[in-house]
């Protein structure tokens, strides 16, 4: 068969299902907390999910972790639905907040951090209910393949489910797929990223399920069974392996079969008795695929930095003491006047989209875009001209910390990531 690609037309039935202030597409933490706060402030909301369990990565993805939430000095700083989530997800299942967290802010120094590994599952279902309390429609097994474009203005998704081609109308589009999957399809400018060998399992093994029984505590019956094992700054990246864009069906599934025999392998050289793998990727574990060419990306030099626009602070949870702001322009480009992101595909360069990706900082993204969402409809404006003063009022009152404290600052203010100083580090991926 030729390998010539060629271009036909092809014409399918559309069928037109519903209206709706706000569609969110993708059930990620970022997509939830979107769909939330959204459906919360009295707009009709849409949440569109591919899969059949919300959370991506941080559940799906068995990337099942709240990275640290505080400053490396025992200084909170990562609020709001995040906070609420990260106690959420201890609720009913295990936990490792540690002991100096356990009761909120630490009241004396601690270099602990703030961090909390959850159980996927159940707090995916956690997420369900969330989503249904606040009113949202909820589509599980539902793609988001396009949007409807009027010049730059979004008028609404084309879905395939089980129903068919259909297609639901908007005031206000959402983009959390994590990959830009539906506004780069809609023309909207994108930047594409590398992702680097790794693959992470969910493994018992008798001698886990021996130690759970000791600690009697379920958390220690499961183990990590790598494929890659490659960290986020690419160390030892093999050379024989590529770095994958993650925007193709072919080069995804390249990633998957390297890593699902990879694993394979793995097994053969252990006893089939002692161990089974209980959990494996519903998802790619691809972290920087596609994120939007916004009106601004967050830079390492950005660090310690207030922006009039800010619509949250977060901490770097690799390092100690590194402080940042994320301002709206992240979020936004202004000639795309209803269409909005958040999570791993909100603008960051370098290390900077490291920062914004993962769980925490993702969910208030999610957050602040629900409320822009909510303030560009009630307002009748484009969603990066929205009243700045409002909106961080409004998270505020939802117990986001809008800029962090200036004497959380330290007094050398170098930024050093990996070895790396900023000016190398914004010129790109490690």
């Amino acid at each position: 068969m030729s390998n010539v690609k060629t271009e036909f037309v092809y014409s399918k039935k559309l069928t037109i299902k519903k209206e709706y202030d706000v569609i969110v597409c993708g059930g990620g933490l970022a997509g939830v907390a979107a769909a939330v706060t959204s459906a919360k402030n009295g707009h009709s909301t849409l949440l569109l999910e591919k899969s059949n369990i919300l959370g991506g990565l941080g559940t799906l993805g068995l990337i099942n972790l709240f990275v640290p939430m505080c400053n490396g000095r025992g200084k909170q700083i990562i609020f709001g639905l995040a906070e609420k989530w990260l106690r959420l997800s201890a609720k009913q299942g295990f936990d490792t907040i540690p002991p100096e967290w356990k009761d909120g802010e630490p009241k004396t120094y601690t270099e602990k951090r703030y961090i909390q590994r959850f159980s996927p599952s159940i707090f995916a279902y956690q997420l369900t209910e969330e989503v249904t309390r606040a009113g949202v429609d909820l589509l599980f097994d539902c793609i988001a393949c396009d949007p409807v474009m009027n010049g730059k203005v979004c008028r609404g998704v084309i879905t395939e489910s089980k129903g068919g081609t259909e297609f639901y109308g908007c005031k206000t589009l959402i983009d959390t797929t994590g990959d830009c999957d539906v506004i780069r399809r809609g023309g909207v400018p994108y930047v594409s990223g590398e992702n680097f060998f790794s693959f992470y399992n969910k493994m018992i093994t008798l001698d886990s399920c021996k130690e759970a029984v000791e600690k009697q505590n379920v958390r220690f019956a499961c183990v990590g069974m790598a494929g890659g094992t490659i960290n986020l700054f690419g160390d030892n990246q093999p050379q024989d392996i590529p770095k994958w864009s993650g925007l193709s069906a072919e080069d995804v599934s390249d990633y998957i079969i390297r890593n699902h025999l990879l694993v394979l392998e793995r097994l053969k050289k252990t006893e089939r008795t002692s161990r089974d793998i209980v959990a494996t990727p519903g998802m790619p574990q691809f972290r920087t695929t596609a994120h939007l060419k916004a009106d601004y990306s967050l830079k390492i030099s950005d660090a310690y930095r207030h922006f009039d626009d800010s619509i949250c602070a977060i901490n770097d949870f690799e390092h100690r003491d590194h402080l940042f702001e994320v301002p709206l322009r992240c979020l936004v480009r202004s000639d795309y006047p209803n269409i909005i992101t958040a999570g791993r595909s909100a603008d960051g360069t370098g290390y900077g989209w490291d920062l914004i990706r993962v769980i925490p900082p993702a969910i208030l993204t999610g957050q602040a875009a629900g409320e822009v969402a909510s303030l560009s409809i009630k307002t009748n404006c484009a969603v990066s001209k929205v009243d700045i003063s409002t909106l961080q009022r409004n998270l505020e009152n939802e117990n986001v910390m809008i800029h962090f404290p200036d004497e959380y600052v330290p007094e050398d203010k170098t930024v050093i990531i990996h070895g790396k100083n900023a000016a190398e580090i914004d010129g790109g991926h490690f």
